[in-house]
């Protein structure tokens, strides 16, 4: 797939651009409208091309909390071991919480951890189904409430009697955004992972108390731009931190479900290195 239509669908999703501009920018870089609506469905999220994790040996519900805006949803998914377990909250990219992300929390299930899987989107009551709108939705979010709600979710785990007190959290896109924003604003937080998510502020980054994993696509230009300032931060307050940058790897490159910008190797040997990370850090 040519570099230049990946690079236009990431700004779609990401910046304030238009469907009709996505589509006429399309049509430019394909040779006509009729080519670029036959482009478009190898471009675009599709939930059917995801990997589903089979969930036999899993309990999984959906629970509520009380968010600062409103109730807030999750999907919880933990092994059927009785056991008291670590617990990991899963953070969606910037289309709520789906089919996708819920597989991504059975995967840290089987890995033997409590998965959470809150949805950002729930206060605000009945969501349209079409990604656009979804995306559309998190404009009208103020990011300091959803730092808030998020906050909650481990107030929430702290509450069950299968979790043991351990927490960590795993973030993709606008997730992986704002697991850096968790890491520096929940003390409690013990190892918090990344993928391709944007920086904070590198004057907040004293506040992390929490060891860090960073997983970047190479292609990514937008995202990895923000990867000196974070990067020289982390090393000057001495946070225990590791970088990995997959060579020739879009951003979204975990996500199954986006079918030109996944790369299974990446992806597996991300979580492979992901998962390796959580058993060090909360076992």
């Amino acid at each position: 797939m040519n570099q230049e239509i990946i690079n236009l669908y990431d700004e779609y999703t990401h910046l304030p651009l238009s469907r009709t501009e996505f589509l006429k920018r399309l049509a430019l870089l394909t040779g006509g409208m009729s080519a670029a609506l036959s482009v478009l469905p190898m471009i675009e999220v599709n939930a059917t091309n995801a990997a589903i994790t089979n969930d036999e040996d899993l309990e999984t519900e959906t629970i509520s909390y009380a968010g600062v805006n409103g109730e807030m949803k999750a999907y919880v998914a933990k092994p059927k071991n009785g056991k008291k377990l670590a617990a990991v909250v899963v953070i969606h990219e910037n289309r709520g919480l789906n089919a996708h992300i819920e597989d991504v929390a059975r995967r840290v299930a089987k890995a033997g951890f409590l998965a959470i899987a809150p949805n950002i989107l729930a206060p605000l009551g009945e969501l349209p189904k079409n990604d656009d709108e979804l995306r559309a939705k998190f404009s009208t979010l103020k990011p300091e409430e959803n730092i808030q709600n998020f906050s909650r979710a481990f107030d929430y785990l702290a509450t069950r009697k299968d979790c043991n007190g351990k927490f960590g959290c795993v973030g993709f896109c606008w997730g992986g955004a704002m697991s850096n924003s968790l890491a520096v604003s929940v003390p409690k937080l013990k190892a918090a992972v990344a993928y391709y998510g944007r920086q904070p502020d590198a004057a907040l980054v004293p506040q992390i108390k929490a060891s860090l994993m960073l997983h970047y696509g190479g292609l990514d230009e937008r995202v990895n731009a923000g990867i000196p300032a974070y990067e020289a931060a982390l090393k000057a307050n001495n946070i225990p931190y590791e970088i990995f940058v997959y060579e020739g790897v879009n951003h979204a490159f975990h996500n199954d479900t986006a079918p030109t910008r996944y790369n299974e190797a990446a992806a597996k040997l991300s979580w492979e290195r992901t998962i390796g990370f959580f058993k060090k850090q909360l076992g």
